[in-house]
């Protein structure tokens, strides 16, 4: 379907029928609801916008993707099983919350965002700066926990433009995501724990986690992901 799309910027106009059709036409022969679903799966269904009998649409919002992978945080290729969530740390003048995105492939933080809030823009923003710096194709999976942000609208809307395909924890199932939580006990172990950030800023803090990241981890820091290497 991702490839379908790319063929031409048009096909993004592509319903379900036309999917159907255009599967067909490359010997891929498949229902109408076994398309709609793996539409659905991927965020490439468009809103009606058409209300012609004026009643309210269903909350989208609340519709939780599946656990695509299932505990296997593992990757044959870069790029290609991406992990994401939020944590915080309390600062001097208000919270300080840090919203990473993790390459399965080899654990390197290719996406950092961080802000006063964890409203869903800063997760769209996490997904849509990697896209800037990382040539990113069709069909990556991006993970996360089952929280509002990444049921939103506006966050399902962004992985379905980028022609990614979202896999959500099960609700209150920590371990679905924990290869992104070892990061963070990672970050605060060898970092934020030896500072007390109470007494900092949230402009200091956002430094001290940008550097122990970019400067360190993702360069310098030994990893048993990678015996013997480094990120």
């Amino acid at each position: 379907m991702h490839k379908i799309l790319d063929e031409d910027g048009e096909n993004s106009n592509y319903g379900v029928e036309r999917m159907r059709i255009a599967l067909e036409q490359r010997a891929i022969k498949r229902s109408f609801s076994t398309v709609k679903r793996a539409m659905a799966r991927g965020n490439l269904l468009h809103e009606d916008r058409r209300s012609p009998d004026g009643l309210t649409k269903a909350d989208k919002a609340a519709m939780k993707a599946q656990n695509i992978i299932r505990q296997d945080f593992t990757a044959d290729a870069p790029l290609r099983k991406l992990l994401t969530d939020i944590t915080q740390f309390p600062c001097r003048d208000g919270k300080l919350y840090v919203s990473p995105l993790l390459d399965c492939y080899n654990g390197e933080i290719i996406s950092l965002v961080m802000d006063t809030n964890m409203k869903k823009e800063l997760c769209i923003k996490t997904i849509t700066e990697a896209y800037r710096e990382f040539d990113i194709k069709s069909g990556v999976i991006i993970h996360s926990d089952s929280g509002s942000q990444y049921t939103s609208d506006a966050y399902k809307k962004t992985l379905g433009t980028l022609h990614a395909v979202q896999s959500m924890s099960g609700v209150g199932k920590c371990r679905d995501n924990s290869r992104m939580e070892s990061w963070f006990a990672t970050l605060k172990k060898e970092k934020i724990y030896q500072l007390d950030t109470t007494k900092l800023t949230v402009e200091e803090v956002k430094t001290i986690v940008w550097r122990y990241t970019f400067a360190y981890y993702n360069t310098k820091r030994v990893t048993t992901v990678n015996p013997g290497g480094l990120y």
